[in-house]
Parts: C-alpha cells; sequence; structure tokens
C-alpha cells in the first residue's frame, strides 16, 4: 500500500485511468437513454442534441404506463425470465453434478455436444425453432420463450457449473456419507449451497437473455398479443412514418430497471461465483 507521502505507481495511475474511460463510454449510452426519456419533444427532435436538457419531462414515462397491455407485457417478461432463470439452474445443477460425479459412456462427447451448441448462431436456428414450436403447439404462448431460452441457456450453465462441483473435494461427499446422509440429501443440503455463488452467476446471464429477447417474441408470438413480452411495447412506440423516441427511450429505461435490480441483489453471490469462491 502507498504511503501519503509517496506518489502511486505509473502503471497504476494508468489502470485506473483505463478504467474510468472504460466505465464511462460504458455508462453513456445508458445516460443518453435516461435523459432522452427525460427530454421533451422537441428536444429529442432538435438537429442540435445536447448532452443535458433544462426542461425535464415525464410525459414520455406517461405515455408508456398509459398504454392499456405494457402492465401485462411486463408481468410475462418477468414470468419467463423468471421461469428461466429456474429452470435453467435446476437443471445445470443436476447435469453439472452427474458429468462431474459419474463416470459414463460418452461423457466426454456429451461435453463436447454442450460446447458446440454455444457455437451455433441463435439466428440460424430461427426457422426450425418455429417449426418445431409449432409441432409442439407452443406458438402464441409464453412456453414458445420459456422452452427456447431454457435450452440456449444450459450449455453455458453446465459448462460453468462443472467447475464448481469438481473444486468441491469427494473426500466431503465421503464423509457424508460415513455420517448416514443420503445421496440426495448431500446433493441438496451440502453441494448445492457450496456451488450456489456458480448459480448465481449464470443466472445473471440467463435472465438477461430471457428477458431482452426481441428475436424469439417476435418470431413465435404472431397474433395473440397478450401473449407479449416487454420488448414488444417498443414497437407501439416506433412507427416509421412518426416514431416517437420519447416513448422508445422511457420504455427502454422500464424495461433496464428490473434487471439492474436484480444484478444489484445478487452483486456480492456474483462475484464469488465469478471468481470460483469454492475452496477444500
Amino acid at each position: 500500500m502507498n504511503s501519503p507521502g509517496f506518489p502511486r505507481r505509473p502503471w497504476r495511475l494508468a489502470a485506473e485511468a483505463s478504467a474510468l474511460v472504460i466505465a464511462v463510454v460504458v455508462a453513456f449510452p445508458l445516460y443518453w437513454m435516461v435523459l432522452s426519456a427525460l427530454k421533451p419533444t422537441g428536444e429529442i427532435e432538435s438537429s442540435e442534441p445536447r448532452p443535458w436538457t433544462l426542461a425535464p419531462t415525464l410525459d414520455s414515462f406517461r405515455r408508456v404506463f398509459g398504454q392499456q397491455e405494457f402492465g401485462r407485457y411486463f408481468a410475462n417478461s418477468l414470468v419467463v425470465a423468471c421461469t428461466v432463470v429456474v429452470a435453467s439452474a435446476l437443471i445445470a445443477f443436476l447435469a453439472a453434478t452427474a458429468v462431474t460425479r459419474f463416470r459414463f459412456r460418452f461423457r466426454t462427447t456429451l461435453l463436447i455436444m454442450f460446447l458446440v451448441a454455444q457455437m451455433v448462431p441463435v439466428e440460424a436456428l430461427t426457422i426450425p425453432l418455429f417449426f418445431q414450436m409449432r409441432d409442439f403447439g407452443q406458438l402464441n404462448t409464453l412456453g414458445a420463450l420459456i422452452l427456447p431460452h431454457i435450452a440456449f441457456s444450459l450449455p453455458f450453465a453446465i459448462w460453468m457449473l462443472r467447475g464448481f462441483v469438481k473444486a468441491v473435494p469427494e473426500a466431503l461427499e465421503e464423509a457424508a456419507q460415513l455420517d448416514g446422509a443420503s445421496r440426495s440429501r448431500f446433493l441438496w443440503q451440502i453441494l448445492f449451497p457450496l456451488v450456489f455463488p456458480g448459480l448465481v452467476a449464470t443466472s445473471v446471464f440467463s435472465f438477461i437473455s430471457a428477458w431482452n429477447d426481441f428475436l424469439f417474441a417476435k418470431s413465435f408470438i404472431i397474433s395473440d398479443t397478450s401473449q407479449s413480452t416487454l420488448p414488444m411495447a417498443l414497437l407501439v412506440f416506433y412507427k416509421p412514418e412518426e416514431p416517437d423516441w420519447g416513448g422508445v427511450m422511457a420504455a427502454s429505461t422500464v424495461m433496464t430497471v428490473p434487471v439492474l435490480v436484480f444484478f444489484v441483489l445478487v452483486q456480492r453471490r456474483l462475484v464469488s461465483g465469478l471468481g470460483g469462491a469454492v475452496k477444500d
């Protein structure tokens, strides 16, 4: 640690300055989004945009919350995102435990398939998924959004949780068995709490992916608008002839709030999860 009378090392100052610049670059779009949501219509459409406003207004937010279906869209997004987070976390935990603790044929092949699945672009699978959801009778239902997101979030979650499960020493399981604990009790009462930071880390990515999804919502919800999610609400304010940019930015701001709240709630677990906080 540097003494009060000595300057910081140049490399540390450079690293802190770089981090500050990156933080400003990343945060600026969010600032501009919120600013545009608070600007009056005249300033938004001005040919000389300014990075401030002297006359903030909540008119754009009033138009957003005044939409009849906005509350339904919000609830649908919440149902989809929460279901994807819970289901993918539980399935990934069980799958990661199976491929780590058990030896079976094609185990390595299965792990490679998980990795290959991550390399396939989502856009390339949208049309096959559309026909699959149609055959399952899931079009125009929230199931058409939940099932694909669970499938796409599982490979990453399993690969990440595999490291956490592997970090838990097998001696701990043997000690639990000697104490009379069954395998299911060890799984849920001992192993699950130890890998929980990893579950939180994967859940953040699953939540963001499901919450911000527009491609599947646009492709699989065709006629029943009551099953639409929040990203589709942006289309209400975007009209090619006369787009309501204030409404678009206000709706985007409202969409961002739940993600920020979720991140704040799990940030401590997320940091330990990304760092691999399971020790022998």
